[in-house]
């Protein structure tokens, strides 16, 4: 059996392995077994979903096991990631669940978990959650069954959270802003915010049926929502993925900002105000080259990590750090959230707008990308490419190369049976010859 836990939680299309209505009763009974140590107490878990279709089948089948396990169960209908994570440590839940596949099409789903402090669960207890599901576990006394309730309101609390990192002596009057909520989790909640603190707003991705989420729309297909800004003559453009935990932002002229630019901008404001705790900016191994050297240049240092929301959280609380994310969107600031919150993040760049009295095209290209270039080989099962003699002297070679003239990153994928070869260089000509030398060595020894 292969292992349950990728990146971020549990994830494949929906009735197949793993992303089973079954599986999902026995990884509800798992987890509740895990966290329900003692007989002492109440016993609580929230659960939150996106707005796919399979939603309905794996918060019944979840329900199911956490109740047969004795815990009590709050569902909260379709939230954001953030919000469960905020309403988990808030509601004092043993754990929350949310049910989505992030950015992926609506056939896919996902179960992410959030222990009691709000934050997600370590490798190590998703390993030993992964052990209690292999092997089963006993359901509790017919009299210690748990109960299940729906919790109304749950869309206004995180509003109201939302709201309150703003800062309270700016407005968003006269600011049109396109807001593209990805027909997922954020559908109500993302434009009911920005029109509460004044904007006009422009709203996309607001039709969700169960099918659409993420299609041609959000943080993963933003062209529309650049075309709309246009059109409309917005002043900005916040796109969201399905479950609200990216961002990505889009100028008035229409040209779109990854998650790169918008923490460039953030770390070298909060800097100047002496609001970056501990000098430096947590990200993945996959952000460009351009923000490391930005960074240098305003003294702030970057830290790397793991692709991976969760282990840039990892590495900011181990070091006491208040401002990470990815390229891709996944905008972590402590402060206020306890794992990436994409309309928090877009917030904090009107604020910033606001402050400026300048377009958002102002704040938004704060370095030049090192050209980078990206490509997967696929491998089956039970292959191990990376380990082969040939590839690695390819890789070698290829480091030796773009020593001092930019970098090389190998990894596998956290969700697929990929190779991810990736290289920056401004030589665009050693770029191609670069990826290519790597990847026709990692072909050649998946065919052999």
């Amino acid at each position: 059996m292969s292992k349950l836990f990728g990146t971020d939680g549990v994830r494949g299309t929906a009735n197949t392995y793993p992303m089973t209505a079954e599986m999902a009763l026995k990884i509800g009974a798992a987890v509740g077994r895990y966290f329900r140590r003692d007989s002492k107490g109440v016993h609580r878990v929230i659960i939150g979903k996106d707005t796919r279709l399979s939603g309905y089948m794996f918060e019944s089948a979840l329900t199911a096991g956490l109740t047969s396990t004795g815990m009590n169960v709050l569902t909260l209908g379709p939230v954001p990631t953030p919000a469960v994570g905020l309403m988990t440590r808030s509601m004092r839940g043993d754990l929350g669940v949310m049910i989505s596949a992030s950015h992926n099409p609506a056939e896919d789903n996902g179960i992410k978990f959030f222990g009691p402090d709000g934050y997600k669960l370590s490798d190590q207890a998703e390993a030993e959650i992964e052990a209690l599901v292999n092997t089963g576990v006993e359901p509790a006394q017919a009299g210690n069954i748990g109960r299940a309730r729906r919790i109304d309101d749950a869309r206004f609390r995180y509003a109201e959270r939302v709201k309150s990192t703003f800062p309270s002596d700016l407005r968003l009057d006269g600011v049109k802003v396109v807001i593209d909520c990805a027909n997922g989790a954020a559908w109500r909640a993302a434009p009911e915010i920005l029109w509460e603190l004044g904007a006009d707003v422009v709203p996309l991705g607001v039709a969700p049926d169960g099918l659409n989420i993420n299609k041609d729309c959000g943080s993963t297909h933003p062209q529309r929502a650049a075309e709309t800004v246009v059109a409309h003559g917005a002043d900005v453009g916040i796109c969201l993925d399905g479950d609200a935990d990216r961002v990505i932002i889009i100028d008035e002229a229409g040209k779109i900002a990854d998650g790169d630019q918008i923490m460039a901008l953030l770390a070298a404001r909060w800097a100047s105000e002496n609001r970056l705790k501990g000098g430096a900016l947590v990200a993945t191994v996959m952000s460009n080259l351009g923000l490391e050297r930005f960074l240098a240049g305003h003294n702030i240092g970057l830290e790397r990590t793991a692709v991976g929301d969760r282990y840039v959280v990892e590495r900011m609380r181990e070091g006491g750090f208040n401002l990470g994310g990815e390229q891709s969107g996944h905008i972590v600031m402590s402060d206020y959230a306890t794992t990436g919150d994409g309309l928090m993040a877009g917030l904090q760049f009107l604020a910033e707008m606001i402050r400026s009295s300048g377009p958002a095209s102002a704040l938004l290209h704060s370095f030049d990308p090192v050209p980078q270039l990206l490509k997967n080989v696929r491998f089956s099962a039970g292959q191990t490419p990376l380990e082969v003699d040939k590839v690695k002297a390819a890789i070698a070679q290829t480091e030796a190369d773009l020593h001092g003239k930019g970098r090389l990153l190998i990894r596998k994928s956290g969700t697929e049976p990929l190779v991810r070869v990736m290289a920056e260089c401004e030589d665009a000509d050693l770029l191609e010859r670069a990826v290519n030398r790597v990847v026709d060595a990692v072909t050649d020894a998946v065919a052999s």
